[in-house]
């Protein structure tokens, strides 16, 4: 499996991609605002060998930027990150996830509201879902603010439309409300 592409293919099927691939590469997805900066944000971590922006955990079909941002899908702006775990871990990659945004937010971060900027974690195991609770209520301990952050299994995962796709490298320093924080 070539995962070197700009993360634009649609599944072909509507299945949920497996957790690891022949590489031996493994897939976290997260939602933590705006797509664009916490795409970009990853996208810096050592290990990560592909970002795709897209929508998760809605009910309706491959699903357009325009309906997403309805709020009728049930969708989230989220972040499908294919890591080597022989080079940064899940663990890492939560702990990026949790510095990237403020988890206390319901349905919003920074300008953006809307339940498709809400914070959530989608869980491809059990491991991860383990790993991603045993993180939240280790971050909880610094926080005044209760963490409103879902985990959650993970479902289709629906690649945005290509022109989303590494959005700050096509349109240079363009800031959104998660890289705020």
């Amino acid at each position: 499996m070539n995962l070197a592409s700009t993360g634009s293919e649609k599944p072909s099927t509507g299945l949920p991609m497996p957790q690891t691939d022949v590489d031996g590469l493994e897939r976290a997805t997260f939602a933590a605002g705006c797509f664009w900066g916490v795409d970009a944000s990853f996208r810096e971590i050592e290990g990560v060998v592909r970002t795709s922006v897209g929508y998760t955990g809605g009910t309706a079909p491959d699903p357009s930027y325009e309906q997403v941002c309805s709020g009728a899908t049930g969708h989230a702006e989220s972040v499908e990150v294919w890591f080597d775990p022989a080079v940064v871990t899940y663990n890492e990659l939560l702990d990026a996830f949790w510095s990237m945004h403020d988890p206390t937010t319901p349905n919003r971060q920074g300008w953006d509201f809307g339940s498709q900027y809400r914070s959530a974690i989608f869980f491809h195991d059990q491991e991860q879902e383990r790993l991603a609770t045993a993180s939240r209520d280790q971050h909880q301990t610094t926080l005044a603010r209760p963490i409103v952050t879902e985990i959650v299994p993970a479902s289709t995962f629906y690649d945005a439309e290509e022109y989303h796709q590494r959005y700050f490298e096509k349109h240079g320093g363009a800031v959104c409300a998660t890289t705020l924080r």
